[in-house]
């Protein structure tokens, strides 16, 4: 019997060819798909009798190629498939494809294992990609693209930190914000890699780990009209981004609390790091299609992978270190807590040549650290002067305080403006130079003064405290160090508050702080509640003209030993 097809459906197959444009495009919801083209010219590259190319129109006009890399194009297709084949966009109708999406089976098992954009500014864009995302998860997310203004968006996201693109659970991706025809050698990258560990299996990343190789200058490159500088193998930076307390949950997607960053200009070289890959290559008859099609004869890559990357890291001849703490608890993307810079404490915004220089930094609200000789070799301790993790060597620190997480870099959090008038502000000093921070100087006020500095030197208290080598701990250790640091303090509250008791210091207007239910909270509210009680019995001592009384406080809150106040 003749299947018979109803005239409907007829009509809704022949729309592409009709002239229909796809359906989603220029909505109010998300295009997350390449739009179907219309009006579509079916091609034969190579002669062969069979179709290996569809090419067609989007968005009013745009033409778009789909090329048929791994052979199984059907005659009559309109459109490719995410598993080998290739994409390419001519977005402002020039004749010339600027956007390109590739992808690869690498492994063979018929699931694409790698999606490569190559993003060139045209059409008023400024932006230049050269993107690799790997699925190393198997999950099958990749990059992000706005396929109705045709735009990459590796940042957009869903909620705070569900971001479109692969940064959760098991990922790596591969960038250089530069049009490949400025590369000489396409199998190096500068973000080279960006690596996400997923450590319990939940499907968010407990660690980013950030490489970076820094192009050098290349007179031979230059002189063959590459770019002067080039990536030759040399990484000059590397970061690790940790969720201490791994309260990371859907709706709190990252929750990065502490980076610790080394720098170089040729930290470690790591040339001999090759990975073969699969299917870049397409039908030779299609470069003509490219403005570059080069990377199409790559058959290997160069990074350090996931499996390399902490040995590389950890053997490197870095020259200084610089440490992060996101105090405020507030980071939800996946390398912001690393960009406090070695600035003034005091000058508020983005290139105002403090602390938050960086556009990428918190305004406030981070407390940053930096060993600018790497006399303490990016190693950490716990200093008992506040029970918080600092970086072993660091001639200097800045906490910008963001009490109740206010302020959010470019992110307006607060119904107050994006960036405070001004902010209390804490600086550490290393005065002797061992590798311990003993010296706290304090502008509570915000009038950029400190009105108070406190040294450990002269309370007769030793600053030396254990030093951890970061080199051989594993997540496990750092969550570990986290629970440990946050029971301390809250410990250390609890003491406090005996003590309080003792002095006569009505411990009911800090209630709030001795309801913490979680490990960041202690560790926060122990802190400030600490705080609190030693400035209360600091003013009271004060009033009474009690130095002896003063001096005993002093050394049990800068010590961590509050039993010097009980006995």
């Amino acid at each position: 019997m003749k299947k018979i097809i109803p005239a409907v459906i007829l009509l809704l197959l022949a729309l592409p060819a009709m002239g229909q444009s796809y359906w989603n495009q220029h909505l109010r919801i998300i295009p997350f798909r390449a739009p179907v083209g219309e009006n579509p010219e079916f091609m034969d590259l190579n002669g062969d009798g069979r179709q290996d190319a569809v090419k067609s129109y989007i968005s009013g006009g745009v033409p778009i190629l789909w090329l048929d890399d791994d052979g199984n194009m059907e005659e009559g297709d309109l459109e490719g498939d995410p598993v080998n084949d290739c994409l390419l966009v001519d977005r402002d109708k020039d004749g010339n494809y600027d956007l390109i999406v590739k992808f690869a089976d690498w492994t063979g098992n018929g699931r694409p294992d790698v999606q490569l954009i190559l993003d060139y500014p045209v059409g008023g864009r400024k932006q230049k990609n050269h993107m690799f995302v790997i699925d190393d998860d198997g999950d099958g997310v990749f990059n992000y693209i706005d396929w109705s203004e045709l735009n990459l968006l590796c940042w957009e996201k869903n909620g705070i930190s569900d971001f479109y693109t692969d940064y959760s659970g098991n990922s790596t991706f591969l960038k250089t914000h530069r049009n490949s025809m400025e590369m000489k050698d396409l199998r190096y990258n500068w973000e080279n890699p960006f690596l996400f560990y997923d450590y319990d299996g939940d499907g968010l990343s407990e660690m980013a780990v950030r490489f970076c190789d820094t192009p050098l200058p290349d007179p031979e490159a230059e002189k063959e009209g590459f770019a002067k500088t080039q990536h030759q193998g040399w990484m000059g930076w590397f970061s690790m981004g940790i969720d201490m307390d791994n309260d990371n949950a859907p709706g709190n997607d990252f929750d990065f609390d502490m980076t610790l960053h080394y720098s170089a200009t040729k930290g470690f070289n790591y040339s001999e790091c090759v990975h073969p890959i699969r299917n870049m290559r397409g039908l030779p008859e299609a470069d003509r299609f490219f403005p570059d099609p080069r990377f199409r004869l790559l058959t290997e890559l160069i990074y350090p992978a996931r499996n390399q990357a902490f040995r590389k890291a950890f053997s490197g001849n870095w020259k200084s270190a610089r440490f992060v703490w996101d105090e405020d608890d507030d980071c939800g993307r996946w390398e912001r807590v690393e960009l406090y810079e070695n600035r003034d404490a005091f000058p508020i915004g983005t290139r105002k040549l403090g602390v938050d220089n960086h556009p990428q930094a918190d305004v406030s609200g981070d407390r940053g650290e930096w060993d600018e000789d790497f006399s303490g070799g990016g190693d950490i301790y716990v200093g008992a002067f506040d029970g918080r993790v600092h970086l072993y060597g660091a001639e200097r620190g800045v906490w910008r305080i963001d009490q109740n997480t206010l302020y959010y870099q470019g992110f307006n959090r607060s119904f107050q403006g994006t960036s405070p008038a001004s902010c209390a502000t804490v600086e550490y000093l290393d005065a002797d130079g061992n590798g311990f921070l003993d010296t706290v100087r304090y502008d509570l006020d915000g009038d950029r003064e400190y009105e108070t500095t406190v040294s450990l030197k002269e309370l007769g208290l030793d600053d030396a405290c254990k030093v951890l080598d970061v080199s051989g701990m594993k997540y496990k250790d750092y969550t570990k160090l986290f629970k440990r640091v946050s029971g301390d303090m809250w410990k250390k509250a609890l003491k406090a508050e005996k003590v309080a008791r003792k002095y006569g210091i009505p411990t009911l207007w800090y209630a709030k702080l001795l309801s913490a239910t979680s490990p960041r909270e202690r560790y926060h509210d122990g802190w400030w509640f600490q705080f609190y009680i030693y400035k209360d019995l600091e003013y009271k001592f004060l009033r009474e003209g009690d130095e002896d009384a003063l001096r005993r406080l002093s050394r049990a809150y800068y010590s961590g030993n509050w039993d010097g106040m009980l006995s």
